[in-house]
């Protein structure tokens, strides 16, 4: 039986990366993407191009990436923009450009099924892909992916991983970044894969690592050691169990090349508890931004739904959800966001917010676009 060669595939601070095929003069500088349309480059004077700055900026909003530059200052994605302009406010702000990032996305999965079509679609900027049953060695086809993905971006980069399973090459992709190539079989673990944190492993969120850290575990090497019985103290039979595999580097899913999606979401947890109240407009950007990306997600994707879904966990861990069904199955940003706040009225909203999610269900094949409706949330 022939050793499973898995890709997994990530480009490099992907969003930045697309910005600077348009602004080429940014590069080297620190640049990061989040801002509103006011925060487009304009015209100056001279002719040349002004860029705003994150000094110049003023909200509630976060960080969607940042070129490596910044993130030589401790700016990254997920970062509230306010402290990043602490951090950093000289860097170049630039407004989102989902468009842009689905053209560049588009060519880089294209570039990759010209070496392999076994793949498996997992982001905008990520996917996995099965290189098994192909005769080159993991390193030329590693470079391989790599020149057709460069020539058909017009040179973006990509890091690949390399092993016989999904989860080590989700580590091995995030090694040598950025353009980076990583190699790995099941013997390299002790060597490579135990001395990383555990929150390092793709489905070892915060919270996990929290509780990790509170029995000691901090490597994915003290992980493997761990007691399973601990474990299932802690976490329970089924996650316990892969806490063990995950930390031992065993993991036999195989790629979904086609999948038919019940249903796609976005949550957002917060870095402070919010409000109903004292944080309405914080929390309304927030919901009507979930709004946007279950949209994006979906058009993307090529479906439409006809079940929109809201979940909410207040600072005392209780979770709520409530739904609505539409009429019409749809993709649009600002019918789902007033189908949402419809699910929201029927919450009572008295405690603060941990989390929050937006959620589109009962999909199928999305037929022509849908006719936009308002709708406001909190």
């Amino acid at each position: 039986m022939n050793i499973r060669k898995i890709a997994h595939i990530d480009m490099d601070a992907f969003f930045a990366s697309c910005e600077l095929t348009q602004y080429p003069q940014l590069r080297g500088l620190p640049m990061v993407v989040g801002g509103g349309s006011r925060h487009a480059p304009r015209p100056g004077p001279d002719g040349e191009l002004v860029f705003s700055t994150l000094r110049d900026y003023a909200g509630r909003g976060v960080l969607t990436t940042a070129t490596y530059e910044a993130r030589a200052f401790g700016l990254h994605s997920g970062m509230p923009t306010a402290k990043a302009a602490r951090l950093a406010p000289d860097a170049i702000l630039l407004p989102v450009s989902f468009d842009l990032y689905r053209h560049y996305s588009r060519r880089f999965k294209e570039a990759v099924r010209t070496v392999t079509d076994v793949i498996q679609d997992v982001g905008i900027d990520e996917i996995y892909a099965d290189l098994t049953d192909l005769p080159d060695d993991p390193l030329t086809l590693a470079q391989r992916i790599k020149t057709a993905v460069k020539l058909a971006t017009g040179g973006l980069t990509c890091s690949v991983g390399i092993t016989p399973n999904k989860l080590l090459s989700k580590l091995a992709s995030d090694m040598n970044k950025p353009d980076g190539i990583t190699l790995l079989q099941m013997e390299d673990i002790p060597t490579r894969i135990w001395p990383l944190a555990v929150g390092k492993v793709n489905g070892i969120g915060p919270k996990a690592s929290e509780k990790l850290a509170q029995l000691q575990i901090h490597t994915i090497g003290e992980l493997a050691a761990a007691d399973i019985a601990l474990l299932q103290e802690h976490f329970g039979l089924s996650y316990a169990a892969w806490l063990h595999d995950a930390a031992h580097g065993r993991d036999d899913r195989p790629l979904v090349t086609e999948r038919e999606p019940k249903g796609m979401s976005r949550e957002t947890t917060f870095e402070n508890d919010l409000h109903p109240k004292r944080h309405r407009e914080q929390l309304g950007a927030a919901f009507t931004a979930l709004c946007q990306r279950v949209a994006e997600d979906l058009k993307r994707k090529g479906f439409v739904g006809r079940n929109v879904a809201i979940k909410l966990r207040f600072d005392n861990f209780e979770t709520v959800t409530r739904a609505i069904t539409l009429q019409a199955a749809t993709a649009d940003a600002a019918t789902i966001r007033l189908a949402a706040g419809q699910c929201l009225k029927r919450v009572p909203l008295e405690r603060s917010i941990r989390l929050l999610g937006v959620r589109v269900g009962a999909l199928e094949t999305a037929p022509a676009d849908d006719e936009p409706q308002q709708g406001s949330l909190f």
